[in-house]
């Protein structure tokens, strides 16, 4: 499939998901890095969400939780370019109800090229980059394309 590009603005549009297991290791992180989250937009799976905001103060678009669809709305969002980084502390010790969700949503992500940090010393790295406040290039699948190649006679 062919590329083109696209940028990713300076100040971006964060999903912050986390398992149960992870939800007090993400407050911590986003309590930890408050000023710089600050100057972005946050967006998260329904308790998450609600868990970030009520902790930090800081404000977080809440979406339905994970396994009510949640991980779907952000995968739509990372489909539609609404989304520009992923943060998400899964925890791979526990069995997870809604695992195909989780997969499909960071399926998603490498689809489209956005940053993904899937723990604390990832994301740290990640949100203390240089590139962070900057718009920054990413190539992208050409869809049409795609789909010109997918015609089939019927």
């Amino acid at each position: 499939m062919e590329q083109k590009t696209q940028s990713l603005p300076a100040q971006k549009n964060i999903a912050l998901v986390a398992h149960d297991g992870k939800k007090a290791a993400l407050k911590l992180w986003c309590e930890k890095h408050k000023e710089i989250l600050s100057k972005h937009t946050l967006y998260g799976t329904g308790t998450t969400g609600h868990l970030i905001q009520k902790t930090t103060g800081l404000d977080v678009v809440q979406l339905l939780s994970g396994p009510m669809g949640g991980d779907q709305q952000l995968g739509a969002k990372i489909a539609e370019h609404e989304i520009h980084v992923l943060i998400f502390f899964w925890d791979p010790l526990a069995s997870q109800p809604h695992d195909p969700d989780v997969k499909a949503l960071l399926r998603l992500a490498a689809v489209w090229n956005i940053p993904v940090a899937c723990n604390e010393v990832s994301a740290d790295m990640l949100l203390s980059s240089p590139l962070m406040d900057v718009e920054l290039e990413r190539t992208l699948p050409d869809y049409e394309k795609y789909l010109a190649t997918r015609q089939i006679d019927l």
